[in-house]
């Protein structure tokens, strides 16, 4: 068994050819995305958070009305940038999320992607100390926002409050149980991974990662989840931990399915560069008839690594599309693989 969602990144364009023209079109179409996959008997509704960008920003006004709308699914991120983040109002932000979705939250966060503008993050306030990275920065908000997450006092109260508190140091309201444990780190390399699994993160790895050897996408990734699960065990964590893979995935069933997709059955795995000086290797789509899917599926070593995929999804095509896309790998491929 494994566990099936969607990856939304919520772009929208006034283009006539997009089904998704306004930022409003975005927000209310991932809502209907995600009740009409719960009802498809997918497993998780997961959305990408970029800035300055005809994307989805904030999440958390997402996430709480999914979770208001659904009773089941997984409600998620992957990632939020944390460059940009207040991790104490991120908190309370997510605690107030994960109640109202009855502890759905699985929060994917990271050091994010290159940007729309330069240094974005310096226009919400955060400007990296003396000697540091943005990434070190980015880290930092982490593990800050983890800490926090574990429900424990640590501000002083005043003596002479509005309202009465309970006994000593007060902590950050709402507090969601078992969040802290929800929360995903996007790694690009191995040793982000190893980091994430020290840390007790779960592991989110996306269709593209830093090249660390120069061998095919789908090995690398395994081997960066094999880090990752070693970290882990040596760091002595009590529960196992959950790892996620990304990938385009469209099984071609109809006409329409092989007018959007039909040319994407040649895809392969690429090397580029999405910032100076570090070559990435960007992960193959899959485009076929279920039979051959499900073959070219069998030999993807992450995919086999990973309890958890996630579909990238073509939102600008509109709700109904991508509902078929996701019933249609439900019924026709996961089958075929185990997966269900």
């Amino acid at each position: 068994m494994k566990k099936i969602g969607f990856l939304s990144f919520g772009h929208w364009t006034p283009s006539p050819h997009s089904q998704t023209r306004s930022a409003s079109d975005a927000l209310l179409q991932s809502l209907e995305l995600a009740v009409a996959a719960e009802e498809l008997g997918a497993d998780g509704a997961y959305f990408r958070v970029h800035h300055f960008a005809r994307q989805l920003a904030s999440p958390f006004p997402l996430l709480a009305a999914i979770g208001a709308r659904t009773r089941r699914i997984e409600i998620g991120t992957a990632v939020i940038d944390m460059r940009y983040e207040n991790p104490l109002y991120m908190a309370e932000d997510a605690g107030s999320a994960d109640l109202i979705a009855g502890g759905r939250l699985q929060l994917g966060i990271s050091r994010g992607s290159p940007e729309q503008v330069i240094e974005g993050y310096r226009y919400f306030g955060y400007v990296p100390a003396e000697g540091q990275t943005d990434a070190d920065m980015a880290r930092g908000h982490a593990e800050v926002f983890l800490d926090v997450l574990r429900g424990e006092g640590f501000a002083r109260p005043n003596p002479r409050p509005m309202f009465a508190n309970p006994p000593g140091l007060l902590r950050l309201e709402p507090h969601a149980d078992g969040l802290r444990e929800r929360i995903w780190w996007g790694a690009a390399t191995n040793g982000t991974a190893e980091w994430a699994a020290k840390l007790g993160m779960n592991l989110q790895s996306s269709t593209l990662k830093f090249d660390e050897s120069g061998k095919p996408f789908h090995i690398q990734q395994a081997e960066q989840i094999a880090a990752y699960r070693a970290a882990w065990q040596a760091a002595g964590h009590s529960r196992t931990p959950r790892v996620s893979v990304s990938r385009s995935i469209f099984p071609l069933v109809s006409d329409m399915d092989r007018a959007y997709f039909g040319r994407d059955g040649q895809s392969e795995d690429h090397f580029g560069y999405i910032e100076p000086g570090r070559q990435a290797v960007f992960g193959r789509s899959y485009a076929a008839e279920p039979d051959r899917l499900i073959d070219e599926l069998r030999a993807d070593e992450a995919i086999a690594a990973a309890d958890t995929l996630l579909l990238t999804v073509p939102n600008q095509l509109g709700v109904d599309y991508n509902a078929h896309v996701i019933e249609m790998i439900l019924a026709h491929v996961a089958p075929g693989l185990g997966w269900r």
